[in-house]
């Protein structure tokens, strides 16, 4: 099987980002778009476009019937989930099957499983891989009593957390058994607000734990590999900012037990196409399964950069019905990568989304950078959608080398028109317990960061000088040219031979 035109179900960075691979492999890339997005980055970076009337993220990216009808309608042999929006639904997914679309990502039973953090516990259970303590039971058992029954068990402090949850809804931190009934309650319903699931489990809560995960890739011939991991500790509000591999904190003998348990979780789903196993790191050094997350992540640029491939290609072949194209003897990294997730949103007021349209745009280029953006000078950035701007990450020979690429490609990075998180990176990258890899899940709110922009006319003299060095960009679609590695001879390819890293 090989395809002649996939779309892609999302939008920003990320859209461009697929668009790239399926482009170079000689397929068409079609997205789709809001009434919003009609002029966006990736609607120009893509080969077709089809509209989705409305603005808001429920009429448009998750209207699932909508966009597989979309897909009949033009020939559309598979469909890219991306990540966020219908990534993860598994109804979308079986629509995709229904409709003869092949689904660029794991099987609908699987994804409905992992997307039940009981279903998932108790798989990893099966598995033989780790598992916080804690305890789950049916929706008439958790009352206040039993969970109370159940903490002093586990001994506090214990972790209420939904079901169907993800990105810190329906949690709570319970210290004593006098929380336990109003945590309950508010756990509840949060995830029945967030998920249209109210039901809750508990668990031993992890002082100062590091969150690690593991990349995988699964075929439909039965084999599953790794391929490392990444630390996602620096987080705020439940959610990654800055990632990187290989982490500082595990040992080769860790780091082997970590990923033969992923390995081992991922053959025991059956597991196919990419997949992240998340770990939490206790501080004496045990690890716990954590999720799994059932599409591409975020931070995958920084496992291509070590592993010197292309995950997008990798997920395109296995849902063909290929082989992997690699074994896990082939997947050996080297040196050291770091992303920064850049946001339109304001860490001076506790990480508030921001709009605006933006006057000036110049990312850092240079041998060892990567960008993956949504964004281009004139793009608005809406209220309807997730902040993400772009993805920054670097690559160096070590961490020392990374650090200090990344913090000067954040230096050298200009934004005007909308409030960025810019300068917070890199005063997060330039603490020094960050640079003794002292980090974990509390970072942030163990250490005051500091926050603050530059004066805007500085910025605006910055980007207004830089504009003026860059030649104009091309207008019409598939003709959007980012500073990515794709489009910079010295930086990651698909087929890269290794001399330029």
């Amino acid at each position: 099987m090989s395809f002649r035109k996939v779309l892609i179900a999302n939008r920003g960075e990320i859209a461009v980002r697929i668009a790239r691979t399926l482009q170079e492999l000689g397929i068409v890339a079609a997205v789709v778009h809001s009434d919003a997005d009609a002029d966006a980055v990736h609607v120009r970076s893509a080969d077709e476009a089809y509209a989705l009337p409305g603005v808001t993220a429920g009429e448009t990216y998750l209207a699932g019937a909508r966009i597989v009808e979309l897909a009949k309608a033009h020939g559309v042999d598979a469909i890219h989930p991306g990540y966020g929006f219908l990534s993860e639904n598994a109804e979308f997914a079986q629509a995709c099957a229904d409709a003869g679309i092949t689904f660029i990502g794991p099987t609908p039973a699987v994804i409905r499983a992992m997307g039940d953090k009981i279903v998932a516990r108790r798989t990893a259970e099966v598995a033989g891989v780790p598992v916080v303590p804690g305890w789950s039971g049916a929706a008439d058992e958790v009352t206040p009593q039993r969970l109370e029954q159940e903490a002093q068990q586990i001994g506090y402090p214990v972790l209420l957390k939904a079901a169907a949850g993800g990105g810190g809804k329906g949690m709570r931190v319970v210290r004593s058994k006098r929380e336990i009934a109003e945590a309950q309650a508010a756990a509840a319903r949060e995830a029945s607000a967030a998920f249209g699931d109210a039901r809750i489990f508990v668990e031993k809560y992890i002082d100062r734990p590091r969150h690690v995960e593991i990349q995988i890739l699964g075929d439909a011939h039965g084999r599953v590999v790794h391929l490392g991991e990444r630390e996602c500790s620096i987080q705020r509000r439940h959610q990654k900012i800055i990632e990187e591999t290989p982490s500082p904190a595990l040992t080769p003998e860790l780091r082997a037990a970590m990923a033969e348990a992923a390995v081992r979780l991922g053959t025991e789903l059956g597991y196919t196409n990419a997949g992240t196993v998340e770990f939490i790191l206790a501080p004496d050094g045990s690890f716990y399964f954590l999720e799994v997350n059932t599409r591409l992540q975020v931070e995958h640029p920084i496992t291509e950069w070590v592993q010197r491939r292309d995950l997008v290609a990798a997920q395109l072949a296995v849902a063909a019905g290929a082989p992997l194209p690699f074994a896990q003897a082939d997947c050996v990294p080297a040196g050291h990568a770091i992303e920064c997730r850049v946001y339109a949103e304001d860490a001076r007021q506790g990480f508030l989304p921001q709009t605006g349209t933006i006057v000036h745009y110049v990312p850092p280029e240079g041998p060892g950078i990567r960008v993956d953006s949504g964004v281009a000078a004139g793009s608005v950035v809406h209220v309807h959608y997730d902040p993400l701007l772009a993805k920054l990450s670097v690559w160096g020979r070590d961490r020392v080398e990374a650090l200090a690429r990344m913090k000067a490609a954040l230096r050298r990075y200009v934004i005007v028109g909308v409030t960025h998180n810019i300068d917070f990176l890199h005063d997060v990258l330039a603490h020094a317990e960050f640079a003794a890899g002292n980090t974990d899940t509390h970072f942030l709110q163990r250490h005051e960061v500091r926050t603050a922009s530059p004066p805007p006319d500085i910025a605006l003299a910055a980007a207004a000088l830089a504009s003026q060095e860059r030649p104009a960009q091309p207008a019409g679609r598939g003709a959007i040219e980012r500073a990515t590695p794709w489009s910079d001879a010295g930086g990651w390819r698909v087929a890269d031979t290794g001399q330029n890293r």
